[in-house]
């Protein structure tokens, strides 16, 4: 990739048929990494709160952990589209506390664009953020900040509900929305029937776009991966072989040896 993703070019590449890839980064290293690999946008999960952090759900994840960590992805980020994801309680309280947060995080951050979760029940906060000049991915479906609303984390099959849902984002102003956890028929409804691009985590193939996190794709952690998760690594494994070479030698003098030493 040779040019910043922007908007008008994610548009284009929907209308062209082209998928959209995307993958989570919550830090420098992997963030330049990810950037380097050709990914199209990177979003700054909330999902930092179970991956990074050892929480159990995303909820207590705070709006200054949420700058932190997109500010250091975004120093690494040449080429990707960078979006800030909004965390529980940053946008749900008032409208007016939703547009500030979301301008936190390209005012502090760099990031181009913001994510928030819900459908239409959160229409008239997409729109407010927009009209402030700030990009809004919207997100449907599963949503993991209503949890417990949802009873726990279920496929939505409610075609109709979602089919508005969707309608409702995009006249709201959201330049893109997350398909989580719904049936690949719906998504590809949902996907012919709006202008702005979808990008599906566990939503089937017919999306303009795909997510994962990136600590699942490298198999970085050892806890329960959701079916529709695909490892392409074991680095977990990988680590621990080499920490535990480190301790060995440490313990049994090999290291460090005469080329490691001044």
């Amino acid at each position: 990739m040779n040019s910043q993703i922007t908007l008008t070019k994610l548009y284009q590449m929907k209308k062209k048929g082209e998928k959209i890839v995307a993958l989570t980064a919550y830090d420098y290293p992997f963030a330049k990494m990810v950037d380097e690999s050709g990914v199209h946008m990177i979003l700054v999960g909330d999902s930092l709160g179970m991956v990074v952090q050892g929480e159990t759900s995303t909820l207590p994840v705070t709006m200054d952990e949420m700058i932190y960590h997109t500010r250091i992805v975004g120093k690494a980020v040449k080429n990707a589209m960078v979006i800030g994801d909004m965390p529980f309680l940053s946008y749900q309280v008032s409208i007016e506390d939703a547009v500030y947060n979301a301008g936190r995080f390209l005012k502090e951050t760099g990031a181009a664009a913001v994510k928030l979760e819900g459908g239409a029940a959160v229409s008239n906060t997409i729109r407010a953020i927009t009209k402030a000049s700030i990009p809004v991915q919207a997100h449907i479906g599963l949503t993991p900040q209503s949890v417990h609303q949802m009873g726990g984390f279920k496929v939505q099959r409610d075609e109709e509900r979602l089919l508005s849902d969707a309608r409702e984002v995009e006249a709201a102003g959201a330049f893109s929305v997350v398909l989580e956890g719904i049936p690949a028929d719906i998504s590809r409804k949902i996907t012919e029937a709006i202008s702005i691009p979808t990008i599906g985590i566990g939503a089937g193939p017919d999306c303009d776009g795909q997510i994962l996190v990136l600590h699942d794709l490298l198999g970085l952690h050892d806890r329960h991966l959701p079916k529709f998760v695909k490892q392409y690594a074991n680095l977990r494994k990988a680590a621990k072989k080499s920490i535990s070479s480190y301790v060995s030698e440490v313990q049994n003098g090999k290291f460090p040896s005469e080329e490691h030493c001044y």
